[in-house]
């Protein structure tokens, strides 16, 4: 019943959006439906120009398009979840470091984790980021020589990089080279902006590493991802409205920047004032609260099927992606000026400083 009226209430939204048009997408209420609905009940992309609005955290996608589910060096996992779209970049990227680590790293081929919805936004469940098709998760678990069925794909789970009861340690038994090579082969792509591993891998690889290290500064440790990695591209130069995040600092980030990641300070519970009032529950981002052109991408037509955007590799995006020419009344490639970025697109907080 829950699921019944939810989808109600994302018809109803889009159905706003479409009386919208351009004239006033700012306009949408903003007690509709949260804008992890809106964009998680799309299932094709938007028929545009492929496009990146906003940034990692908040904003869309046009013109998406998918990898298939299989490919000569890869596989994608979770398909239930639809979230296999991304900018064209991002796919031949992963296409290319696909077939650059079976040839050179004797990395068998990638596991494909989530990359994107099909017209970006927020998703229903999981990630903060992702949401404008420039963001993948690649399972640090090999591809097996054989095709996983549905079910595997669905249930079976990706190994961990850390020694059991042992803080921030990365098991022997199941790290090899192949491991550091995969994940340096992808930051050595110029396209690559940051990649982000588990603490314990990068400590690991600070100290492992012997190859070209000018790369290495790319690899950003965070909370989690000790059995994927998260590799992040920069915006595409022609993705006008597109927020670049702030430039990693120099060096290889081999230094106290990480030691603070083995103090107790980032795992430390948050202080608690026993007289202050209790925070109200965050609210959930509303579609008012991305960049403009986000409205106009929901409303925008889909291509006839999934297999008319999926990408056809060696850098080949479907005819039919990018084939929409939107009407002087919604102009979805109308440039800067006509979906400029708000003021307040936010930044994720430094931990630390540089992150």
């Amino acid at each position: 019943m829950r699921s019944v009226k939810r989808s109600g209430r994302i018809a109803k939204a889009l159905m706003l959006v479409a009386a919208l048009g351009a004239a006033a997408p700012e306009a949408i209420a903003a007690d509709g439906p949260p804008a992890k609905e809106l964009f998680g009940g799309m299932k094709l992309p938007a028929r545009a120009e492929p496009t990146a609005y906003g940034f990692y955290s908040k904003g869309c996608l046009a013109g998406g398009v998918a990898i298939p589910t299989d490919g000569p060096t890869w596989q994608a996992m979770r398909l239930s979840r639809n979230r296999r779209w991304g900018h064209p970049q991002m796919i031949a990227t992963l296409e290319q470091l696909s077939q650059d680590a079976a040839r050179y790293d004797n990395w068998p081929g990638l596991l494909l984790g989530d990359i994107s919805q099909p017209r970006g936004g927020p998703m229903l469940t999981g990630h903060a980021s992702h949401q404008i098709g420039l963001d993948a998760d690649i399972w640090l678990t090999p591809m097996p020589s054989r095709t996983l069925t549905p079910s595997e794909r669905e249930n079976i789970s990706a190994t961990t990089m850390l020694k059991p009861k042992a803080f921030l340690t990365v098991d022997p038994k199941v790290w090899t080279p192949a491991h550091a090579a995969v994940i340096m082969r992808a930051a050595s792509y110029p396209q690559v902006e940051r990649i982000f591993v588990n603490p314990a891998i990068k400590k690991k690889l600070c100290e492992t590493w012997t190859g070209d290290r000018s790369d290495l500064g790319k690899v950003r440790p965070y909370y989690g991802h000790d059995y994927h990695f998260h590799v992040r591209i920069k915006c595409p130069a022609d993705s006008v409205g597109c927020k670049s995040q702030d430039p990693i600092g120099r060096g290889d980030g081999c230094d106290k920047s990480l030691a603070w990641w083995f103090t107790d300070e980032p795992w430390a519970p948050p202080k608690k004032d026993p007289n202050a009032k209790p925070a109200p529950k965050p609210k959930p981002m509303q579609l008012s609260a991305l960049p403009k052109a986000c409205a106009m991408i929901l409303n925008a037509p889909s291509p006839d099927s999934e297999l008319e955007a999926t990408y056809r590799g060696n850098g080949q995006i479907p005819v039919t992606a990018s084939a929409f020419s939107a009407p002087a009344a919604t102009p979805v490639t109308d440039g800067a000026a006509m979906f400029a970025l708000p003021a307040d697109v936010p930044v994720p907080l430094p931990r630390p400083a540089d992150q």
